[in-house]
């Protein structure tokens, strides 16, 4: 007679009248190099000899190991950067503040090869109508226009700013930051996290300004953001990427496109940020503010194409010491 027992969650017949040991021994197991439970109850070595298998018991066996196979290594994919359905080729995006006039800052999106800028929504000058205006330097048919909510610290604000941004251009896809103070202008995450769900409701297309926390980042893409942005560092400070691991664990978790927003410095902050697998970057400050902005635009160009490509090649691994290019056997 066979009996009906599950082994490490796979069922088996085994025979009648076997113990602990006899099961162990028929399987080719040595007892000493392993541990039973059975039934959700430990068997003490001691007593294999004396536990009988029943019909129905079941058991799990363990043993060490060394922590696994070493993974296997898989190249990323470059998939194409699609935000709201839209491709864009460059993976670039800057802003229009901080420019001395607009001609310059137009200027320097020339040079940046971007296609996408963010704007801001401000009040008209009723005092000078005929002041210049960005859209007569900027051509929004050309250039895909970001309406952003910077300077908001409050949902209320956000809202109502990119409401008026719709009404005034059509505009759906939108950036939301909400930010918590005037030092730091950090996001304010529940906030934020307020502000996207409503205006999704509404059927914006929601690029969204948050912390670097991968929770966070995670709850955003869920409730429907269509991209991702954490800051690298503090809006217009330029210290670069400052939490690379936060990035990192953002990236790996998303299925929507994660770009780093704030604090870009100079072209190798934007690298970095590249390098660790973002699918692009957004500036103002680190171009505008720059001492020539339309070359700083066009090595912002450069850097972000140079760390892309890096990212998919996979950099060499860092290693302590010294490893010699060419061999050293044969040598003279």
């Amino acid at each position: 007679m066979a009996l009906n027992v599950t082994l490490n969650g796979e069922n088996k017949r085994i025979g009648d009248g076997l113990s602990v040991a006899g099961m162990l021994s028929s399987l080719g197991l040595d007892p000493a190099k392993i541990a039973v439970e059975r039934n959700l109850q430990i068997v003490p070595r001691s007593t294999y000899d004396q536990v009988q298998v029943a019909d129905g018991d079941r058991y799990e066996i363990v043993h060490f190991i060394g922590g696994g196979n070493a993974p296997v290594s898989v190249p990323p994919e470059n998939k194409k950067l699609i935000i709201a359905g839209k491709e864009y080729k460059s993976r670039l995006i800057i802003g229009t503040g901080k420019y001395k006039t607009y001609a310059e800052n137009a200027a320097a999106l020339e040079a940046s090869g971007a296609e996408m800028v963010t704007v801001a929504v401000r009040r008209v000058n009723l005092t000078d109508p005929n002041q210049p205006k960005l859209i007569d330097f900027i051509d929004p048919k050309k250039y895909t226009y970001l309406p952003n909510t910077a300077g908001c610290f409050t949902s209320e604000d956000a809202l109502r700013t990119l409401r008026l941004a719709r009404e005034a251009g059509g505009w759906t896809l939108v950036k939301l930051e909400v930010l918590g103070d005037q030092k730091t202008l950090y996001p304010n995450m529940p906030e934020t996290l307020k502000s996207a769900e409503v205006l999704i409701k509404e059927g914006f297309q929601v690029m969204v300004y948050c912390s670097d926390d991968p929770i966070q980042a995670k709850r955003l893409e869920e409730i429907g953001c269509a991209a991702i942005m954490p800051l690298a560092a503090p809006i217009g400070s330029g210290l670069g990427v400052q939490n690379p691991v936060g990035i990192r664990l953002i990236i790996e978790q998303a299925k929507v496109p994660v770009i780093v927003d704030a604090g870009v410095g100079t072209a190798s902050d934007a690298a970095i940020a590249m390098e660790l697998g973002c699918d692009g970057v957004l500036m103002n400050t680190a171009i505008a503010e720059a001492k020539n902005p339309v070359l700083m635009a066009e090595a912002m160009k450069h850097a972000v194409k140079a760390g892309r490509l890096a990212y998919l090649a996979g950099r060499m691994p860092k290693k302590r010491y010294a490893d010699p290019s060419s061999p050293l056997a044969g040598l003279i």
